[in-house]
């Protein structure tokens, strides 16, 4: 053993030796970690393969998978106001984070209406229409121009839903939401609407207008409908072509198929359309 290790002198030399202080880390408070926690998440919420797969289980979930845009959610349901506060929150930008929460939202607003919650009283045709590249057309031939186009239309194309019984609900730019007592009545004013605008023009361009019925109980909140059967109207107006009026199974059977005729169109897509919609074009019998 070292005996100079063991000498007062020496013992006495390690104790008046200032000590080196000791790093002690701080304690993290629950806001740190919680932030850290968040911050994980957030990263994590934005991988791209785990957008896809949030999104295609969304698919596979009852309900439309599209749920969270303003159509959607437009009214004042508890998923619909849930929706509109999660997509308000996430924005725009896709995230994991933002998809699992509109999906249980989906499955939400799904079972309720499975249910019969969130629907009303009142059995109804709902009849959309738009003009089939308007936007378009209305960049290149200026403001003017498509004030005017727009007027025409109007004034052409709207005394065909008064006259088969129904009533304007609201107007959506080159296009209008209407409501009717049945679907023999919005399917004979989107046909007249089209006949109608034949002898409009302007600057050379022709309109053509597409149609959706589709025949359901909406809730009615004010002047204004809203619900699931409104958004499938609205989606099977967009699945139409120029010159085309769409229905689906629920307004074709109410429909006489001694005076029309009905082809299937199997081909049929529309974003945020029920898997199992049928559509149907509607030609003169």
């Amino acid at each position: 053993m070292n005996e100079k290790s063991q000498t007062p002198e020496n013992v006495a030399e390690v104790a008046d030796r200032p000590k080196t202080p000791e790093v002690v880390e701080a304690p993290r408070s629950r806001r740190d970690s919680l932030r850290d926690a968040l911050g994980a998440v957030k990263r994590g919420s934005t991988e791209p393969r785990l957008i896809v797969a949030a999104r295609l289980a969304r698919e596979l979930l009852p309900g439309d998978s599209s749920f969270g845009d303003p159509l959607s959610t437009a009214g004042d349901g508890p998923s619909q106001v849930l929706g509109r506060r999660v997509t308000a929150l996430t924005g725009e930008r896709p995230g994991v984070v933002r998809e699992a929460g509109l999906g249980a939202l989906q499955v939400w607003q799904a079972l309720s209406e499975a249910q019969g919650r969130g629907q009303g009283e009142q059995r109804v045709a709902i009849l959309f229409t738009d003009l089939v590249g308007f936007s378009s057309w209305a960049l290149q031939a200026g403001d003017e121009a498509a004030l005017e186009l727009l007027r025409l239309v109007g004034t052409a194309a709207e005394p065909a839903v008064a006259q088969n019984g129904g009533r304007v609900v609201k107007r959506l730019g080159d296009g209008l939401m209407a409501v009717f007592p049945a679907a023999g009545g919005a399917v004979a004013a989107g046909c007249s609407m089209q006949e109608r605008l034949a002898d409009v023009e302007v600057q050379g361009h022709r309109p053509q207008l597409r149609a959706g019925v589709h025949v359901g109980r909406p809730r009615k909140l004010g002047g204004d409908y809203l619900g699931v059967d409104v958004n499938i109207a609205a989606r099977v107006a967009e699945g139409a072509s120029g010159g085309e009026v769409l229905v689906s199974e629920a307004a074709r059977a109410e429909l006489d198929p001694d005076s029309l005729a009905f082809k299937r169109q199997w081909m049929f897509r529309a974003k945020g359309a029920p898997r199992d919609l049928k559509v149907y074009a509607v030609k003169d019998g």
